[in-house]
């Protein structure tokens, strides 16, 4: 990466996790509460979802027109297209771990600087999920072939 490039990551991240502060959604209470529909749920976060929501679809179909992103040769976008088992299971397991800890990545690494223990212990134990998954899909088959 060029230092501009290095730049506008670090400004755009630290912009992401100070949005995410001032939604309190470093709050891992709040977050439980935002998913309790049964208890204490607490609706308040409906309005960031609709604000990314809103601010994606408008932003997305700008930018996916232009022929390429500003500061690198092409977009890096997913081939993938279908809905299977692989996206079923990661997204129930995102959702479970999301309302167990109160925490997702994003939020959780904003949490390094506030919350004291929990983002500690949550950060850490993320990256062991990250490479137990892409140890457990990395195809060996393809690896063996390839070398």
């Amino acid at each position: 990466m060029r230092p501009l490039e290095n730049f506008v990551a670090l400004a755009t991240g630290m912009l992401f996790g100070f949005g995410l502060g001032i939604a309190q959604m470093i709050d891992p209470v709040k977050i439980q509460n935002f998913l309790d529909f049964a208890g204490t749920w607490d609706a308040s976060l409906m309005f960031v979802l609709a604000g990314a929501v809103v601010t994606t679809w408008v932003t997305f179909r700008y930018i996916l027109s232009q022929s390429r992103p500003l500061l690198a040769q092409s977009f890096a976008l997913s081939a993938l297209t279908q809905i299977d088992r692989k996206l079923l299971l990661g997204s129930a397991i995102f959702g479970v771990g999301w309302g167990l800890a109160g925490y997702c990545p994003g939020p959780g690494f904003a949490a390094l600087a506030l919350n004291g223990l929990e983002p500690l212990l949550f950060v850490p134990a993320m990256a062991l999920g990250f490479a137990l998954q892409h140890w457990f899909s990395f195809d060996r088959k393809t690896a063996a072939t390839s070398t």
